[in-house]
């Protein structure tokens, strides 16, 4: 990678993740890792009440304490010309406008920054900032906010209600999953530099720096490329890194306003209600059904929490136009304002949620129809066509995935009655559940810089948040080039780079393979251009005619014509051959709908006296498309997995409605899955390309590997035990329950 140890050069390793050895020698830098000359520290002060009005701040004595340089707050900052009207800031799209108000709207608002020496002296100080607050009521529980909110449609209505209100067969039920915290081991942090005057450079944990970069250019109203964006390794982000948090501004505040880099980094604590999390939601799902098991009509209505200055929506019925065909479907949404900090999108957003209501009825209506679970899936997929659409799926095996699935979990085992499998005190039950995500694809940009000795660096802006991205950059060149993996040196994570999306919704891969592709083939055209000088069959050549190697490029066939990079650069007079590229989607998406999928299927033993769920075993088959890395692929989907045995059974964001605050707020007191709750997941590939939506034909996995698990969870313990629940997390105490 590019920002490595400056006594030890980077290695490119023949074999496994190109950023391996960086990572396990600490060259590898993390955001708050990084050096900066004459560097200072800053710690937060947070908000007391939930809401409310500041009266006053006294930092009297927090300026005496040593080592004190300066303490913003909305009484004392510099000037963010996007946040100078209310205009500007509702247009901003900033969501909270941190030390511009002395509005609290949540218990745990950064309300002062405190700038010092040392991180223990601006800790301390902290301490002696005393702050008055005017407090004002607040609303922080779900469900009880959540009756007063007026459900809208959401998407256009397919047939209609009354054409289905007779079927003979009914599921109409309530659905609720508890808001949940991203928790990446990798704390939020920020150094922010004001190296010259309106110049910017920013070391920040975030999944996308073309996007932090231009929303500050925005606020500050200086251009794009004044900003700086770092963010090379990144310790999991989950989507806590798609948007650009209040605490990377109040560093670049603090910089601005000391005149030195000034570095911020969020407590533990503090995470939990300052980079977002998976909102709690509250779903109806009514399902009509004939004998056969065709679905005859779908009612899917759904409520998302959100705070009172971002009416942020997950989307959460999105997933039930996606899969299935519903011919007869009305969906409604709501958001439900609470004087809690923003959420924001959580692996899987909406669909993961949406998926546990329409998984789980599906599953209860199979035991009304007395229909295998995987059979009623055959009868109401939508294989051929996007249903909300009408577009044909470019490819869609996800009836490949379920048939897979069903042989590796030993689907045959299972019984259709509930309970009937004991194995002393456990009862033993099987699960299933599938999901999909439009598999999506954004402009993205590749440069080249190749030298002599056929040694090339590979660029792009975009992050590799843990995914293998820059692996799978490394695969893609290999493979469209014929220059050896060890030969190509990746770069990522910095704005200063070509430009590319950010890493999230499954596009990262996606997207920058296309420009990989291109660059490539910009880098064929141009050596043909320099070869030509030594044989006029290289001018104008077509790229298929060009082959290159480790040492040098050939016409036609391997080994014809071949003029090696040395003379090639001798002859021209070159030091580096410097190439970019751009790629997006084309017509292919006026044609054809895309998609990744999974199918997950779980064995489950439940203790009949604690209560205790144990995963005996876990598999998700999945359709991402070509396979470009198989090991990080399957370690991202069996993550993924993780993440949804965490939704399933234990993760639970609790809020004190006494105070407005959250009760749990370190990971001692929020629980979510580690080695011992989970099985070897076992993960299989269809691999099967989708030459449609791009050049390398790799899909999106980052979603699908999670969608499916908690529902499929939820089916298994029903299957064990006979209890159907339908609200997450799925905790011993409600399983002894009578």
């Amino acid at each position: 990678m590019g920002f490595f140890d400056d006594e030890t050069a980077f290695t490119v390793p023949s074999e496994g993740r190109v950023e391996a050895l960086a990572k396990v020698r600490g060259q590898g830098k993390y955001a708050a890792e990084y050096k900066a000359d004459n560097l200072c520290y800053a710690v937060l002060v947070t908000s007391e009440i939930a809401s409310g009005k500041i009266k006053a701040i006294n930092i009297d004595q927090a300026k005496q304490a040593e080592g004190i340089l300066d303490i913003i707050s909305h009484l004392r900052k510099p000037a963010v010309p996007g946040f100078a009207t209310e205009a500007k800031i509702k247009e901003s799209k900033f969501g909270l406008p941190v030390f511009y108000t002395d509005t609290i709207f949540f218990k745990g608002q950064p309300v002062a920054l405190v700038i010092a020496e040392t991180l223990e002296e601006a800790t301390y100080a902290t301490s002696l900032v005393k702050v008055e607050y005017s407090a004002d009521s607040f609303e922080v529980d779900f469900n009880k906010a959540k009756n007063s909110a007026e459900l809208k449609p959401a998407g256009k209505e397919r047939g209609d209600e009354k054409s289905w209100s007779n079927s003979p067969f009914f599921v109409d039920q309530e659905y609720g999953i508890a808001a949940e915290i991203h928790n990446p081991m990798e704390m939020h942090a920020t150094i922010a530099d004001w190296y010259a005057d309106n110049k910017l450079r920013i070391f920040d944990k975030n999944q996308g720096v073309n996007s932090v970069q231009k929303t500050f250019a925005g606020l500050f109203e200086i251009p794009v490329d004044n900003i700086q964006v770092i963010s090379e390794f990144v310790g999991g982000g989950f989507g806590s890194g798609l948007r650009v948090w209040p605490h990377a501004l109040a560093a670049i505040l603090g910089a601005k306003q000391v005149k030195r880099p000034v570095k911020l980094m969020l407590t533990r604590p503090q995470m939990f209600h300052s980079v977002g999390y998976r909102p709690a939601s509250w779903q109806r799902v009514k399902l009509g059904a004939n004998k056969e098991g065709k679905i005859t009509g779908v009612l899917h209505q759904a409520k998302n929490g959100c705070a009172i200055y971002d009416p942020f929506s997950e989307g959460i019925t999105r997933v039930s136009r996606l899969i299935y065909q519903f011919d007869n479907l009305k969906t409604d949404n709501a958001v439900v304002p609470l004087n809690l900090s923003a959420p924001t999108w959580m692996r899987g957003p909406g669909d993961c949620t949406g998926d546990f209501a329409i998984e789980s009825a599906l599953d209860e209506m199979s035991y009304q129809l007395k229909i295998d679970p995987v059979d009623l899936r055959y009868k109401n997929l939508a294989l051929e066509k996007n249903p909300e659409t009408g577009l044909p799926w470019s490819t869609n095996y996800l009836k490949e995935a379920i048939e897979k699935g069903s042989k590796m979990i030993g689907w045959n085992l299972r019984k259709p009655n509930p309970g009937a499998i004991s194995e002393g005190d456990w009862k033993i039950g099987y699960g299933m559940a599938v999901g999909m995500w439009n598999a999506g694809r954004n402009k993205a940009s590749a440069g080249i810089k190749m030298t002599k000795d056929g040694n090339i660096v590979l660029q792009s802006a975009m992050t590799d948040i843990g995914t293998g991205t820059g692996t799978g950059m490394q695969n893609i060149m290999h493979e469209s080039s014929g220059i050896s993996k060890n030969k190509i040196t990746i770069e990522l994570g910095n704005s200063d780079l070509p430009p590319a999306g950010s890493q999230g919704g499954s596009t990262g891969l996606s997207s920058i393979s296309g420009a990989v592709v291109a660059v490539s083939d910009a880098l064929k055209l141009k050596l043909a251009e320099y070869a030509s000088v030594f044989n006029q069959k290289f001018k104008n050549a077509n790229i298929a005619d060009i082959i290159l190697s480790d040492k040098g490029v050939s016409f036609q066939k391997e080994g014809e014509n071949f003029i090696s990079y040395e003379d090639i650069f001798n002859k021209n007079n070159l030091k580096t051959i410097d190439v970019e590229a751009t790629s997006e989607a084309g017509e292919e998406k006026k044609k054809f709908s895309f998609c990744s999928s999974a199918a997950h299927f779980c064995k489950v033993k439940v203790n009949v006296k604690t209560g205790k769920v144990v995963i005996d075993k876990m598999v998700v088959v999945v359709d991402g498309g070509k396979i470009i890395n198989e090991k990080p692929a399957a370690n991202q989907i069996s993550g993924a997995a993780v993440g949804g045995i965490g939704m399933a059974l234990m993760e639970k964001t609790s809020v004190d409605e006494k105070v407005g605050g959250l009760i749990a707020n370190d990971l001692a007191g929020y629980h979510f899955p580690v080695n011992a709750d989970a099985p070897i997941i076992e993960v299989a590939f269809i691999n099967k390309p989708d030459n449609n939506l791009n050049p390398s034909g790799a899909k999106g996995l980052g979603e699908v590997g999670i969608i499916g698990a908690a529902p499929a969870i939820a089916n298994a313990i029903f299957n064990a035990t006979g209890k159907r629940f339908r609200n997450l997390p799925i905790t011993p105490d409600l399983l002894v329950q009578k």
